[in-house]
């Protein structure tokens, strides 16, 4: 039983774990988008898409992956700005906002993906591990760069959450969330604020593309099973709800970490989407609130 343990649970708990981050951070871009555009970006897996290219284009040119980690969200936010200035607030006010922003995003994101299709053609690559080895703890052996995942990815969602609400911004950002009428009649720059938070939301995405392109291969429709398992992260946390993802994001990652040590890991997805379907009905905004009312 401990061997097991030490040899097959462990290690694929800590894969959920990384898995789980990643998740989160793709899921927190969302979350920010929809609690304060009351936006479905269906566009948000091709720049999950995008980061990890941009980190390989970069990678190939010389650039250190550590100063990958801090480059591409960089590079990211003008694009995320640019969208939403470009492309979301030119619909953001028509009478069937929701369909039309979901459609146009959805555009957007096909064209994305045949974007880079072009550039990069079909076929996937693999960056190289910029940690390699693995670290014994307990007799179990724990590969060193899915820790670095978990460390990082932790830094940056709790960075987000203190961001969200424990600074000025973020007291902006929930204002405009609550009630944009009234944040507008105190002086909130809504109209930035929205364009800052889908900027910072795409950043997100792109980081989670950085740190994942080392374990997975990278290829432009990488961003469609990704965004998925990140849609039902924030629907079983609540749309809008930065706590409910994460505790989502955790809890679904081991579900499909630990279910497919015991049955066939075709079905792992299955089951997590069966648990989104069993939250709808029984509690269909999820596990917390929206963002303007965490």
């Amino acid at each position: 039983m401990l061997e097991y343990i030490q040899f097959v649970l462990a290690p694929q708990v800590v894969t959920g774990l990384a898995l789980g981050v990643a998740v989160i951070l793709v899921a927190l871009g969302l979350t920010i988008i929809f609690g304060l555009l009351d936006v479905i970006n269906m566009s948000h897996g091709e720049f999950y898409a995008l980061g990890a290219f941009i980190a390989l284009a970069l990678g190939q040119l010389g650039l250190p992956f550590w100063l990958l980690l801090v480059g591409v969200p960089i590079l990211m936010l003008p694009i995320g700005y640019i969208v939403e200035r470009g492309l979301i607030q030119r619909v953001f006010h028509s009478e069937d906002r929701h369909v039309t922003t979901l459609l146009l995003t959805f555009g957007f994101g096909l064209v994305l993906e045949d974007a880079l299709r072009l550039v990069f053609g079909p076929n996937p690559y693999k960056p190289e591990t910029p940690i390699k080895g693995a670290i014994e703890v307990l007799g179990t052996y724990l590969p060193l760069y899915r820790l670095f995942m978990i460390g990082i990815g932790s830094l940056v969602i709790i960075g987000t959450a203190l961001i969200v609400y424990r600074t000025r911004l973020g007291a902006m950002v929930r204002a405009a969330a609550f009630d944009r009428n009234m944040a507008a009649s105190l002086g909130v720059p809504v109209e930035r604020v929205y364009a800052g938070a889908f900027a910072f939301g795409v950043a997100l995405a792109g980081l989670a593309g950085v740190l994942l392109a080392p374990i997975y291969s990278v290829f432009p429709t990488m961003g469609r099973d990704f965004i998925l398992l990140a849609f039902t992260v924030i629907i079983v946390g609540g749309m809008g709800s930065i706590g409910g993802a994460v505790i989502a994001g955790l809890f679904l990652t081991q579900v499909q970490a630990i279910s497919s040590l015991y049955i066939s890991p075709v079905w792992a997805d299955p089951i997590v989407f069966g648990i989104m379907v069993l939250m709808l009905v029984v509690r269909p905004k999820g596990l917390r609130g929206r963002l303007g009312h965490a």
